[in-house]
């Protein structure tokens, strides 16, 4: 499969290499959120760990990514269980020694009020967007510590911070990834390891416009509910995320940054 002719244009300005010499794991890098952050990053200097559970997914990136010019390796990883967690994060000490940036962007939507969900929606739903970032940060956390830092860069959700109706799992979870953002910020910031979140609105993934497809609606439609004028794209959430994980961002640590183009939840 060849990424290169369909995936847009990183930026239309000249970026910078805030991230040269580092290494960088971004889990769900091969969803439309993901591939973006795996890019930006690769683009900016890093040597990005494409990780997402299928393989040839993470390969398309890398490719990708290779195309144009960045260093990438595939990696996949069922971050759903904490034996997979712990081996992806094993594996890439083994072959590069420290992780300086980790970018917890994996996570499922399953919709639903209460009594439309399954027990498996709701304990896959925390499996996914919340227990793989504990695993995953407690994974990392103790080489960072001993390298003297590191910045890690968790996707939350608007609507984690002003809840949608009729996702409640997703909802809590994102809420959930949220705190645990703040918490673990203040325990670690002493130890020089920032860590901070993007709470993402409506932002314009393949998975949207696959929905659009099955409900009638057009993208346009989407576009009149944001006051900015049009949806995010996902390569404005990767620049969020290259941002927050860069020096430039050395102060901020601990914080929850919404990209939403001011608007509300429904």
């Amino acid at each position: 499969m060849n990424t290169t002719s369909i995936l847009p244009p990183l930026s239309p300005h000249p970026i910078a290499p805030r991230h040269s010499g580092r290494v960088a794991i971004v889990t769900g890098a091969a969803g439309g959120i993901g591939s973006a952050i795996a890019r930006r990053l690769a683009a900016e200097g890093a040597h990005v760990i494409v990780t997402d559970r299928e393989l040839p997914g993470c390969e398309a990136v890398v490719e990708a990514i290779r195309a144009e010019g960045g260093q990438a390796e595939a990696l996949a990883a069922d971050i759903g269980r904490k034996d997979g967690c712990v081996s992806l994060v094993e594996r890439v000490l083994a072959r590069h020694g420290r992780v300086h940036l980790l970018v917890n962007n994996a996570g499922i939507n399953r919709r639903g009020a209460l009594l439309a969900l399954s027990d498996e929606d709701w304990s896959l739903s925390f499996a996914i967007n919340l227990d793989a970032m504990f695993h995953l940060c407690r994974a990392v956390l103790p080489s960072m510590i001993e390298a003297g830092g590191g910045a890690i860069v968790n996707t939350a959700s608007q609507w984690g911070l002003y809840p949608a109706p009729g996702h409640i799992a997703y909802n809590v979870t994102k809420a959930a990834v949220a705190s645990f953002t703040q918490n673990l910020a203040r325990d670690y910031a002493p130890q020089r390891v920032r860590v901070n979140a993007v709470c993402p609105g409506e932002i314009y993934t393949p998975m949207v416009e696959a929905g659009l497809q099955r409900s009638g609606r057009s993208k346009a439609d989407l576009d009149r509910l944001v006051p900015f004028g049009r949806v995010g794209q996902p390569e404005e959430v990767a620049a969020l995320v290259a941002f927050l994980a860069s020096d430039e961002a050395a102060y901020i640590c601990g914080s929850l940054v919404e990209i939403t183009g001011a608007q509300a939840v429904a």
